[in-house]
């Protein structure tokens, strides 16, 4: 068994989850945003803090909407990846089907900051959704 406690593990998901979508892991501004997606009782930073440090996990239910603001599964922030190795391995036979032009866009996208990472993210988003928006005006 490791050293690192379950709840310092989802504080590292959590923290890696942050970063990803380029927020900042500060306590208030966890809060605040949560607080903007919950429907229930909001949580003051302190809690917030909690998570952040591996002092405490979220209730599922506030676990569902830190997984939906940070675009990851609910089972992956809170009990981490499972079978990560087969993962891996799958996203390589995906990387390698892939043609030259794709390969080389993901090798820069890859090389891009956070902050940069999540702007490409947003544009594709944006243009999928104008994409199907576009295919059901077609109708």
């Amino acid at each position: 068994m490791g050293t690192t406690t379950e709840t310092e593990a989802f504080a590292q998901r959590l923290r890696l989850a942050l970063e990803a979508c380029a927020v900042r892991a500060s306590p208030t501004v966890v809060a605040n945003e949560f607080n903007l997606r919950y429907w229930g009782r909001s949580i003051t930073p302190h809690t917030a803090r909690n998570w952040l440090l591996g002092k405490a996990i979220p209730t599922q239910d506030k676990l569902r909407v830190l997984a939906d603001w940070l675009q990851v599964s609910p089972d992956e922030l809170r009990f981490g990846r499972a079978g990560a190795a087969q993962a891996m391995h799958e996203a390589d036979a995906q990387f390698k089907s892939l043609n030259m032009a794709d390969r080389e866009m993901l090798s820069r996208y890859m090389a891009l900051s956070m902050a940069e990472r999540k702007t490409v993210r947003d544009v594709v988003e944006a243009l999928s959704v104008a994409s199907v928006s576009k295919r059901e005006n077609k109708k």
